[in-house]
C-alpha cells in the first residue's frame, strides 16, 4: 500500500476521533444517568470505537515514513491509548468486575470481537531494539561468566574399545545378510506354493483379458478415490474447516511483505535523522539571514513603547521580568491607554499594600471562613448529585486528542503533498516552528539591551525616582527569603557509590534479576506518556489453577514491552542478603535498577507465601514472610512516571490473609480453565505448533469434550509427550487419532469443581468480589420493591373498583 493509503487511512480514523470529541464534550453538558445499563452502553461504545481507532492509528504510525506527520500521529495515538484505559476503568468501577460483556453492542455496530482486541503497538520495541539487544549480550555475558546459562547437558557417551566395536559391527552384519536371506527364502516358498495350488485346481495359463480387466478396474477406482479426497480438501479449505497446505511454510507474499517491512524501517530512521538534522541546520540559517532583521523590528517596537508610554503617562514604563515574560508581556496586543491603565491599577495595589497588615489578617480569617463554609455548601450538593445519578469523570487525555486533532486541522487535512512524493520532511513547518525559537532566543538578548537602555533614559530624566526604585526593589526581595518553602525529604541511597552496571551484575548473579522467555501475546491463546497520566496500577495479582498460563503472560508482558524481570519469589529471596538490612539492600537495589532500566516486571511468584495466615513447619526456614512489611511501602513509594509494575502468581490465593493481600494486590485477576471451545481452538493451535498435522482421522471436538477440566498445561503437555520426533516421521503414513493423546492427558490431575468453587468463593471475598455482589443485592432488592409496589396499586385500583360497583 502507498503512503496516499495510509494517509486515506489516517484521515478517516481523525474523522472518527472528531466525532467522538464532540460527543464528549456534549454528553459533559447532559444531565446526570441513573440507568447503568445505558450508562455502560454510552461507555461500552464509546471504548469499542476508540479501540478501533487506536488500531487504526497504530497501522499508520507503524507504516507512515514521513517524520513530521508521525509527531502529530504518535500524540493523538499516545491520547487515544489514555482513553481507553480510562474508560476501562470506569466499566470496572460501574460493573465492579473486570470482565465485560460487549455481545449487543458489536451487533449493533457489526463487528466481530476480533475488532475489540488491541494490539501492542510496535513502536514500544522498535523505537529501544538497539538498548534491549546489548542488554541481552550484557545480561547473557554474566550468566555465562557466573556459570548460571540455561545450557542444555550433554548426554555422557561411554568410549568403546576397539574389539568390541568390532564386534558390534559384526553381530549387525550378520543380522543383516540374515534378514536379506530370510526374505528371499520367502519369496521362493510363497512362488512354490503358488505353482502347487495351480497344479492341484487344474488351472490353465493366465487369462490376460480377465487380468488386463481386473486391473483397470482397480486403478480407475483408485483415481476416482484420490479425485473425490481432493475435492473434499478443497472445499473444507474454501470453508475455513481445514488449514490450507504448506500453511507453517512462509509463503513468497509474506516473505515479500517482510522485506518491504525491514526496509521501510529503514526509510523512516533516514528520514527521523535528517529530519533532526534539518531542525538543527534550518534554526542556525534562520538566526543568521532573519535574526538581524528580527532584532532591529523588536528594538524599534520596544522604542515605540517606551515614546508611547511617555507621552501618555508621562513617565517611562517599568521593564517587565523574565518570569513575566520580558518584552512578550508588553506586545499582547496592548494599546498605550490599557498599559496606562495597568501602571495605574499596579500603584493602586501598591498602596493598598502599605496599610497596616492586621486588616488584612481579619479579611483573610473572614474570607476563609466563608470559603469553609461555601466549601461544605458545596460538597453537600455535590454527594446528592453523584447520588442521583452518574456523570463521565473529567479526563486526562481529552485535551492531548484535542490538540492532536487540532494539529491535522490546521496543518494536515488540506495541505497539498503532490511535490513530496518520498514523504520525507517539509522544510516550511520547520522555519515555522524554528522561527519562533529563534525570535525568542533574539528577544532574551533584546530584552537585556533594552531594560540598560530604559535605566539610562530613566536616569537622565529623573535620577530622584530611579533611587527610590531601587531601594524599594530592595526591601522586596529581603521580604521574599523570608517565605521560603521547606523542602521534602529524599529517599536515602544506600548505594550512592555504586553503578547502575555493577548492580545490574550483582542482581543477576543472585538470580533476582532473570531472563525472560521469549513469548508473545499471541502465543497466548509503556508508553511513558501514557503511563504518567492513566489510572495507576502498581501491583498485579494473577489467581488460578495450575497450568492456566499466568507465568506465560508474565513473560509475555516483558517480551511485548521490552522490561526487565526481577524475581521476588518467597523461594528464589530465601538465603539472600539475611538480615533487615539485608532485605532493605536488596530491595533498594531491585527498585533502584528496575526505576533506572524501566520498564520493569518485579514477579513474585507464589504471592500467597508472602501474607501466609499461617506458615507451614516445611517453610518456616524459608522465611516466606519477609516481604510483608517492607512491599506496601515500596508500592507507596513508586510514583506515576516509574514505568515498575509488580505482578504476584498465585495457585492457593486462599492460604492468605485477605486484608494485606488485597492491600498490596489492587487490582486482581482470576484465571479460570478453559472452556469447550478454548479447548477445541488450544488442541488445534499446539498440535499445529509442535509438527503435528490435524486430518480426519484426528476428532478434534472429542478432544475438547473429553478434556472438560484440564488446562492449557495439562493440553501443551499431553501434546509435547505424544508428538516426539519418532511419532512425527511417522506422521504421513499414520496420521494422528484422537486415542493416542488420553493416555499422557489421564496422567495428570484436572482441575475438579470443588477447587474451582474455592477460587470462587475467594474471589467474593475480593473488595471487587464483594462490591458486585452488593450491586446485585441492591439491584434485586430494587425489583422488589418494585414488584411490591406494583401489587399494592393493583390491589388498591381492584379495591377502588369494587367499592364502585357495591
Amino acid at each position: 500500500m502507498s503512503h496516499i493509503t495510509y494517509n486515506k487511512m489516517w484521515a478517516e480514523a481523525q474523522e472518527a476521533l472528531n466525532g467522538l470529541l464532540q460527543r464528549e464534550i456534549e454528553d459533559k453538558s447532559l444531565k446526570p444517568q441513573k440507568d447503568r445499563i445505558t450508562v455502560f452502553q454510552t461507555l461500552a461504545t464509546f471504548y469499542i470505537k476508540y479501540v478501533q481507532i487506536f488500531c487504526n492509528l497504530e497501522t499508520v504510525y507503524d507504516q507512515i515514513v514521513h517524520p513530521q506527520k508521525r509527531l502529530v500521529i504518535r500524540q493523538v495515538l499516545e491520547g487515544v491509548m489514555g482513553r481507553i484505559l480510562e474508560l476501562k476503568n470506569e466499566m470496572v468501577e460501574l460493573e465492579n468486575s473486570e470482565f465485560h460483556y460487549f455481545d449487543d453492542i458489536l451487533q449493533d455496530l457489526k463487528l466481530s470481537p476480533e475488532h475489540i482486541e488491541i494490539p501492542i503497538p510496535r513502536y514500544f520495541i522498535k523505537e529501544k531494539v538497539k538498548v534491549l539487544r546489548e542488554r541481552e549480550k550484557i545480561l547473557a555475558q554474566i550468566l555465562m561468566n557466573s556459570g548460571l546459562q540455561d545450557i542444555k547437558p550433554k548426554k555422557y557417551v561411554k568410549p568403546f574399545p576397539l574389539e568390541e566395536v568390532i564386534r558390534v559391527i559384526q553381530i549387525s552384519e550378520r543380522a543383516r545378510q540374515g534378514r536379506l536371506r530370510a526374505t528371499f527364502m520367502k519369496q521362493i516358498y510363497l512362488e512354490e506354493k503358488r505353482e502347487r495350488q495351480a497344479r492341484l485346481q487344474g488351472v490353465k495359463g493366465p487369462n490376460l483379458d480377465a487380468a488386463a480387466l481386473h486391473i483397470q478396474k482397480v486403478w480407475r477406482g483408485f483415481t476416482q478415490w484420490k479425485k473425490t479426497v481432493k475435492m473434499r480438501e478443497e472445499e473444507m479449505i474454501f470453508l475455513g474447516m481445514n488449514p490450507p497446505p504448506q500453511f507453517q511454510r512462509i509463503s513468497a507474499s509474506v516473505a515479500r511483505a517482510q522485506n518491504v517491512e525491514t526496509k521501510r524501517c529503514e526509510v523512516q530512521g533516514r528520514h527521523e535523522t535528517e529530519y533532526e538534522k534539518a531542525l538543527v541546520s534550518i534554526k542556525t540559517h534562520l538566526r543568521e539571514i532573519e535574526g538581524p532583521d528580527i532584532k532591529e523590528s523588536l528594538q524599534d517596537q520596544i522604542r515605540q513603547w517606551f515614546i508611547e508610554c511617555w507621552h501618555i503617562t508621562g513617565k517611562f514604563p517599568d521593564y517587565p521580568n523574565e518570569e513575566e515574560g520580558g518584552s512578550t508581556a508588553i506586545f499582547s496586543q496592548k494599546t498605550p491607554d490599557q498599559v496606562a491603565a495597568e501602571l495605574a491599577a499596579k500603584e493602586e495595589a501598591a498602596a493598598v499594600k502599605k496599610k497596616p497588615k492586621e486588616k488584612g489578617k481579619k479579611e483573610k480569617k473572614k474570607k476563609k471562613g466563608k470559603e469553609k463554609g461555601k466549601g461544605k455548601e458545596k460538597k453537600g450538593k455535590t454527594d446528592t448529585e453523584e447520588e442521583e445519578g452518574w456523570k463521565m469523570a473529567p479526563s486526562n487525555f481529552l485535551p492531548i486528542m484535542e490538540e492532536g486533532n487540532n494539529q491535522y486541522k490546521d496543518i494536515w487535512q488540506n495541505r497539498d503533498e503532490r511535490w513530496n512524493f518520498l514523504q520525507e520532511y517539509d522544510p516550511e513547518l520547520i522555519k515555522e516552528e524554528k522561527r519562533k525559537e529563534v525570535e525568542e532566543e533574539i528577544r532574551v538578548q533584546v530584552d537585556e539591551l533594552m531594560r540598560q537602555e530604559l535605566k539610562n533614559l530613566k536616569l537622565a530624566v529623573d535620577r530622584e525616582k530611579d533611587k527610590k526604585r531601587k531601594k524599594g526593589k530592595k526591601g522586596g526581595k529581603k521580604k521574599k527569603k523570608k517565605g521560603k518553602k521547606k523542602k521534602k525529604k529524599k529517599e536515602k541511597d544506600l548505594t550512592p557509590n555504586r553503578t547502575i552496571d555493577s548492580l545490574y551484575k550483582e542482581l543477576v548473579e543472585e538470580g533476582l534479576l532473570i531472563k525472560p522467555k521469549t513469548v508473545k501475546l499471541s502465543d497466548y491463546v509503556g508508553s511513558q506518556a501514557v503511563h504518567e497520566k492513566a489510572p495507576l496500577v502498581k501491583a498485579l495479582l494473577l489467581a488460578g489453577p495450575t497450568g492456566v498460563g499466568k507465568k506465560m503472560l508474565v513473560h509475555a508482558l516483558c517480551t511485548e514491552t521490552g522490561a526487565n524481570l526481577f524475581n521476588l519469589s518467597a523461594s528464589n529471596i530465601a538465603g539472600k542478603y539475611p538480615g533487615k538490612s539485608g532485605l532493605q539492600m536488596m530491595l533498594h537495589m531491585v527498585f533502584k535498577v528496575a526505576k533506572q532500566l524501566q520498564p520493569s516486571v518485579i514477579w513474585i511468584g507464589d504471592a500467597e507465601k508472602t501474607f501466609y495466615k499461617k506458615v507451614p513447619k516445611s517453610e518456616k526456614e524459608m522465611e516466606p514472610k519477609r516481604l510483608k512489611k517492607n512491599l506496601p511501602k515500596i508500592l507507596k513509594s513508586l510514583k506515576a512516571e516509574d514505568r515498575v509494575l509488580v505482578v504476584g502468581t498465585t495457585q492457593r490465593p486462599f492460604d492468605a490473609d485477605l486484608r494485606p493481600f488485597c492491600k498490596v494486590y489492587k487490582k486482581i485477576l482470576l484465571i479460570p480453565r478453559p472452556d469447550y471451545a478454548s479447548r477445541f481452538v488450544l488442541w488445534k493451535h499446539i498440535i499445529l505448533q509442535n509438527g503435528g498435522a490435524v486430518t480426519k482421522s484426528l476428532n478434534i471436538s472429542c478432544l475438547a469434550k473429553v478434556s472438560d477440566g484440564f488446562t492449557q498445561g495439562h493440553i501443551v503437555y499431553a501434546v509435547q509427550t505424544v508428538l516426539s520426533e519418532r511419532r512425527l516421521r511417522q506422521m504421513t503414513n499414520k496420521p494422528l487419532t484422537a486415542a493416542e493423546f488420553l493416555s499422557s492427558l489421564a496422567r495428570q490431575d484436572p482441575v475438579y469443581k470443588e477447587e474451582e468453587e474455592t477460587y470462587k468463593v475467594w474471589y467474593a471475598k475480593t473488595p471487587l468480589g464483594k462490591a458486585r455482589a452488593r450491586a446485585l443485592l441492591e439491584g434485586e432488592e430494587v425489583g422488589k420493591g418494585k414488584g411490591k409496589g406494583k401489587d399494592k396499586e393493583e390491589k388498591k385500583g381492584g379495591k377502588k373498583g369494587k367499592k364502585k360497583k357495591k
